[in-house]
């Protein structure tokens, strides 16, 4: 149709010309670089929605039982807020069973090592498991638009040949071969560009994750050493409660009396 299109108002062409035709010339190799980069492409586009409903599930449950885990009695307690399957869950738990096992040690400097250590891992292991994936989008952004070349070049090459063969650069002879170059060229471009912008934004939300498990990491570590004494700081419902009532505008009823008071000479309506 775009062919069609750009060719209006001239004669048309004796030889049919598309994507389809591009490709039937282009033969098994050129359907093999084109399955390539479906694959891509379609490897990319999972990998994008999977991931982003995998960290909203993460930041989601932070900001919704954050408050209750630390308003809780205890952390065991306060560990029941939060997914048995949940990335903070398992930080909780390993840093419970890190510091009952770290009670054992006549060290006190081992001991917080040994604590410190083990969130650390903790958190490593979540990130590893939400960076799951990006290193195929990257690779898919690096090397897409040389599938596409490779593509390219062959289609080309494919030309030169029939020019040789026909001794005449007609255009029935070229159109087929530089057709399929630069449809491969197009979809290489196209799986490439989409994949590097997935990659650098989850990136950029794994980094928003990564200070938040810290955060939550450096809060947890001073609450079980100091046996519950440190917790950090929460909004009260009471201040909450403060702030919307003072929001409030006031309001006077109809057919109320009002008093009114003045500087020099007080007087009340009755």
């Amino acid at each position: 149709m775009l062919i069609e299109i750009l060719a209006a108002g001239g004669e048309a062409p004796n030889t049919q010309f598309g994507f389809m035709e591009a490709m039937e010339q282009g033969g098994p190799v050129a359907w093999a670089i084109l399955a390539v980069l479906v694959i891509q492409s379609v490897g990319s586009f999972y990998i994008l929605f999977t991931k982003i409903f995998e960290q909203n599930k993460v930041m989601k449950e932070y900001r919704s039982n954050r408050a209750a885990f630390w308003r809780a009695g205890s952390i065991k307690e306060g560990a029941t807020k939060f997914d048995k399957d949940s990335a903070w869950r398992q930080l909780v738990d390993d840093g419970i069973r890190a510091g009952d096992e770290s009670d054992k040690m006549h060290d006190s400097l081992e001991s917080h090592d040994w604590l410190h250590g083990t969130l650390a891992r903790s958190e490593s292991a979540i990130m590893a498991k939400l960076n799951g994936g990006l290193p195929f989008l990257a690779t898919v952004g690096a090397t897409a638009p040389f599938v596409g070349l490779l593509g390219t070049v062959i289609g080309i090459y494919r030309a030169l040949i029939n020019i040789g063969i026909e001794g005449s650069a007609s255009i029935d002879k070229v159109a087929g071969p530089v057709g399929e170059a630069l449809i491969m060229t197009a979809i290489g471009l196209l799986v490439a560009v989409p994949a590097v912008f997935a990659y650098n934004y989850l990136m950029s939300r794994n980094r928003k994750i990564a200070a938040m498990l810290s955060g939550f990491s450096t809060d947890l570590q001073a609450n079980i050493t100091s046996n519950g004494a440190v917790k950090p700081a929460l909004p009260t419902a009471s201040s909450s409660a403060k702030t919307a009532t003072t929001a409030k505008p006031a309001t006077t009823k109809p057919g109320a009396t009002t008093t009114s008071t003045s500087p020099t000479n007080p007087t009340v309506k009755k």
